[in-house]
């Protein structure tokens, strides 16, 4: 990334002047496993190994809302387990004084083979990724260093820090630590599709959701996304058109009414080649984690297929995918669309849309 941007610079200087030497952790193999049909992790989970304790002290982090200036939002806020950690039902997320984002906030599944995070990728690993929420004026609008003074001010807290890193020390490196390995332990892979890959027993698929299979590569959605993530990781301009909102930006602090148009992955490096990319998303769970896109536009699979079978508009830097035929989009007639649906159901893992380890805890006992 050419432009690390200043938010990212700042807490970045605070995290190494807050940096301990952290007793060696017992990992625990049950809260992460890499699935037999993934590729090796992009996360050094050697370097953060994910325990029980860290588990614990990260989930409770997550789902409480002492992470915000006001107390009032929680990262579980709008990232919901019965949905795919997804904001479900909302096409922008919500914050702090019922603030509007400018996106849709995204699933967090398999968050260890990430390669770059935010639908711009803004965030370069997940420990940074949680800064971006945390600092940002339409999520929880605070600083790093308020939130440690918060959770300082907890002996509830003080104690889970112990437990996780043998000192009641709390600082910003920590907190972030924990939540990610929280987040790591949110792995994904027990879909229908799954246990097919995987030949396990009385596993089996359809004859429609095969064909949908193949008609997912034949007609080149394979190619973004790739692999058992179900996203090759990279930007691409798919030809929606330009989302422009009148929102309240916050300039120096200040509230300020703007013409907001969203031109992705260029907001972060100012490149004219990424004007207009957003990030490839996994299509696991894809099912429950509607709305669909950056902005989330679309509220069906059926309206998501319609759209690149005829909705495809001419812009900068539109993906080559995009252009088939001598036309734009990816022509599919309505049984190919019912049948690729078909198929993008079994990636739907009930398994992990009820797992009780993630599931927010009853109260807030740190308190």
């Amino acid at each position: 990334m050419k432009h690390t941007t200043r938010l990212l610079v700042c807490a970045g200087l605070l995290w190494a002047c807050q940096k301990t030497h952290d007793p060696a952790p017992t990992a625990v193999t049950a809260l992460f496993e890499i699935p037999s049909n993934f590729p090796k992790p992009v996360y050094l989970v050697d370097n953060n190994p994910v325990t029980s304790e860290g588990f614990e002290l990260g989930k409770t982090l997550f789902y409480d809302g002492i992470l915000s200036r006001d107390s009032s939002i929680a990262c579980g806020e709008c990232h919901r387990q019965t949905y795919a950690f997804s904001h479900h039902g909302h096409d922008l997320s919500h914050g702090i004084d019922g603030r509007i984002g400018l996106r849709n906030a995204q699933p967090l599944q398999n968050l260890a083979w990430r390669e770059r995070f935010q639908w711009d990728g803004k965030a370069a690993t997940l420990d940074e990724q949680p800064i971006l929420p945390i600092e940002h004026p339409d999520e929880m609008d605070d600083k790093l260093p308020n939130v440690v003074a918060r959770l300082q001010r907890h002996q509830g807290y003080k104690d889970l820090f112990k437990k996780a890193f043998g000192t009641e020390t709390i600082t910003s490196e920590r907190m972030l630590k924990a939540l990610s390995q929280f987040m790591l332990s949110l792995v994904s892979a027990n879909s229908r599709y799954d246990k097919y890959i995987r030949k396990e027993a009385g596993a089996s698929l359809s004859a429609d959701e095969l064909e949908g299979m193949a008609l997912f590569e034949s007609k080149g959605c394979k190619s973004c996304h790739a692999g058992e993530l179900f996203t090759d990781e990279s930007f691409r301009s798919t030809g929606l058109s330009k989302f422009e909102r009148t929102k309240v930006e916050y300039i120096n602090g200040k509230p300020v009414l703007q013409i907001v148009i969203d031109e992705g992955r260029f907001r972060v490096t100012g490149l004219e080649s990424d004007r207009f990319k957003f990030k490839v998303p996994s299509l696991r769970n894809i099912e429950v984690s509607k709305p669909y896109m950056h902005d989330g536009r679309y509220t069906s699979l059926q309206e998501v297929l319609d759209f690149y079978a005829s909705g495809v508009t001419e812009m900068p830097n539109l993906d080559p995918l995009m252009r088939q035929n001598a036309g734009l989009g990816i022509a599919m007639t309505a049984e190919e669309k019912r049948k690729i649906i078909a198929f993008l159901r079994t990636l739907t893992d009930d398994t992990f849309l009820k797992d009780k380890r993630f599931t927010e805890p009853d109260g807030f006992p740190v308190r």
